[in-house]
């Protein structure tokens, strides 16, 4: 189980950085990192990261890059100029691939982390591509997945917060688990499959939660942000 209370992240996933900026301000100030994924980086670019460090915030740059070696590495020490504090890398591209990112980052002179994403957490065993096995054991791919990208130099890996558990069992070992498709207690699930509650994420030792439209899309951003805190606190305060 993660040994720390786990933090959170918040999906910036606006099509505009003026949104971005935006919901930064109705977030108000705090320690939650902001995740930067494909939508906003591909219509704002570097420029949406600088800004967002800019404001205190801690950058969860999530661009899941796949790519030959040599690729990724250079991306990788990309993001650690610019001062990405997360970076996400797909672990099927392989251990090779995982250490290419990690040697990027040393070599740009940055402390930018890697984290691996193992499974997406819109797919569930009846939607895998074409040629994997079926029966298909999620966790024992995940477990595998994870074990391999730690050994390359990752800080840990992003996996479903529905698959945390069972990897956990299969590894035996601690590591770190960003969690994705997190939602409050009766919360809507939109288009992931394998999803769970702050409450559940954290009982299971998820050490990043990542919050999207449970909060983005909340009436007031705030207000569900300090909800998910407390529904974490309430876990953890019974834990002790």
């Amino acid at each position: 189980m993660s040994q720390h209370a786990p933090e959170f992240a918040i999906a910036f996933d606006t099509p505009t950085l003026e949104a971005a900026l935006a919901l930064n301000d109705a977030l108000g100030e705090g320690p939650e990192y902001a995740k930067l994924g494909l939508e906003l980086f591909t219509a704002a670019g570097p420029e949406a990261l600088r800004a967002l460090k800019s404001r205190g915030r801690r950058v969860f740059l999530d661009l899941k890059l796949h790519d030959i070696p040599n690729t990724v590495k250079g991306a990788a020490g990309s993001a650690a100029r610019l001062g990405a504090d997360l970076l996400t890398v797909h672990a099927t591209g392989g251990a090779a691939m995982v250490a290419a990112a990690v040697e990027g980052i040393r070599e740009a002179g940055g402390s930018t982390r890697v984290v691996a994403v193992t499974l997406l957490t819109s797919l569930d065993p009846a939607a895998m591509p074409p040629g994997f096995v079926k029966p298909f054991d999620l966790h024992a791919v995940a477990a595998a997945l994870t074990a391999e990208a730690v050994a390359a130099g990752a800080l840990g890996v992003v996996c479903s917060p529905a698959d945390l558990a069972g990897i956990r069992a299969h590894l035996k070992h601690d590591f770190y688990a960003v969690t994705p498709g997190i939602r409050m207690a009766g919360g809507d699930t939109h288009d992931q499959k394998r999803v769970a509650t702050v409450e559940s994420a954290t009982r299971d030792g998820a050490s990043l939660l990542v919050l999207g439209r449970a909060v983005t899309a909340a009436a007031d951003p705030r207000a569900a942000l300090l909800a998910a805190r407390a529904e974490r606190d309430r876990v953890l305060a019974a834990k002790a």
